[in-house]
């Protein structure tokens, strides 16, 4: 699971992005976070990641504190922690295949995959991870042809392939056509129940956030305004989430 207690980040001009954020994603759970631009969402995701060192708290996956790690024991300990982003960021010329055999990279350090090279036995898990997101029929295409929902989908398959127990999306849908929106959605519903991974997504597509999450985390001001299962979410609430802070 997920939990981070009391994480805080100011950037370097002194403006106060994250103030005491609680947040806990269990094993199967899907929550998603609603707030205005500017409101801190993906510096909570990039604090969680390690990407950005938040100035206090904790980040704890399965009980080990990323806050209190560096170097190799960090980067082990995030192997248990996959981001996707609004864009795939898939290597267009190579095939889809060999994108998706690229999550694996982090748990095979050699010079072989440091020039490039594909991990040694992990071309038949990719098949697997493709068939996850019922994309193995495209393995041997090139990335470069896919459409967007296909390239959003092999990007997933590709985090599975790190084998994490916890799964950062933001704004994962973004860019995407409604129907593409939804089918990513739905995989990552579907993902959170079945493979029993902690995702925790950043969206602005309020109505998707009522259609699939489990619960849902309000942030406003870089302070958690809500968390609350998602049945219990106002819609007053949620509006409040984007009012302007003189409002």
């Amino acid at each position: 699971m997920l939990e981070v207690r009391g994480l805080s980040h100011r950037y370097p001009n002194g403006t106060e992005a994250l103030a005491e954020f609680d947040v806990s994603v269990r094993a199967g759970e899907l929550v998603i976070v609603l707030g205005g631009n500017g409101s801190g969402k993906t510096t909570l995701l990039r604090c969680i990641a390690r990407a950005l060192d938040p100035a206090a708290g904790a980040v704890r996956v399965n009980g080990t504190d990323l806050t209190r790690l560096s170097g190799e024991k960090l980067r082990r300990a995030r192997l248990d922690l996959a981001v996707i982003s609004q864009h795939a960021a898939l290597v267009r010329r190579r095939s889809v295949l060999a994108n998706v055999a690229t999550g694996a990279l982090g748990r095979h350090a050699t010079l072989w995959t440091a020039l490039g090279g594909l991990p040694a036995g992990e071309l038949e898990a990719a098949h697997r991870h493709l068939a996850e997101v019922g994309l193995d029929h495209l393995a041997r295409q090139r990335a470069g042809t896919l459409s967007g929902g296909q390239a959003q989908r092999v990007a997933i398959a590709r985090a599975l392939a790190q084998h994490p127990r916890v799964l950062l999306a933001d704004e994962p849908v973004a860019s995407l056509d409604p129907e593409a929106a939804e089918d990513i959605m739905r995989l990552l519903r579907r993902l959170a129940a079945e493979e029993h991974l902690a995702v925790l997504c950043v969206l602005h597509q309020v109505e998707l956030a009522y259609r699939y999450a489990d619960r849902v985390v309000g942030i406003r001001a870089g302070r958690v305004a809500f968390d609350l299962p998602c049945a219990e979410v106002s819609r007053e609430a949620v509006h409040r989430l984007y009012l302007s802070e003189a409002a």
